[in-house]
């Protein structure tokens, strides 16, 4: 059975996304609204949008002149806006590290929804998925769906290199290859 996602969310991310694009703020659709869009498996209670973090305070003010709410919260790695209850991260820092125009570059342009953005690759969200696991927070069960309907689209052999140094990604990595959902080749780097 396909998955359908909220329509009022939908239509919340469909406003941020025509918002930025007339601003020309330069952005990328992220999280689950992202995998949905790449055809995978997501859950849907929020939408997530990438965008550099000198663009967020112009971002912002373009949103609330549209009607949003806006929110910057005392997390230093996002704002949020909101239409009703309806709630939008603008990230400018996923997993510690600065969204730059290389990251708005790893995207394809899709229709989501009918209107076509920039979306994250396929690759580069599951490297945040992974690098987002830590000791406070590590539920395989988000990630399983998300690289079983993904995996095709996925340069695993990146998202290795990427995740290295996380023992979390490496844990997740294993559990992939032992459940026959992706097939780890050795590193030939390695001795």
């Amino acid at each position: 059975m396909p998955h359908r996602v909220d329509e009022g969310l939908a239509g919340t991310m469909k406003r941020v996304a025509a918002s930025l694009k007339t601003a020309e703020i330069p952005f990328a659709l992220g999280g689950s609204f992202a995998v949905y869009a790449h055809g995978g498996h997501s859950s849907d209670h929020d939408v997530d949008f990438l965008i550099r973090e000198q663009d967020k305070e112009r971002a912002l003010q373009e949103l609330a002149k549209v009607g949003f709410q806006t929110e910057e919260p005392p997390e230093d790695w996002l704002v949020k806006v909101y239409e009703d209850n309806r709630m939008v991260d603008l990230i400018y820092r996923p997993v510690e590290t600065p969204v730059t125009d290389e990251t708005l570059a790893d995207t394809e342009r899709i229709s989501v929804e009918a209107i076509y953005m920039p979306v994250l690759s396929a690759t580069q969200l599951m490297i945040h998925k992974l690098l987002s696991y830590s000791q406070h927070h590590c539920d395989f069960a988000q990630g399983l769906p998300v690289a079983r309907s993904l995996r095709e689209q996925i340069d695993w052999a990146r998202v290795r290199r990427e995740t290295a140094k996380s023992p979390y990604a490496e844990a997740f990595l294993v559990l992939l290859d032992r459940l026959d959902v992706v097939s780890l080749e050795p590193d030939e780097g390695k001795a």
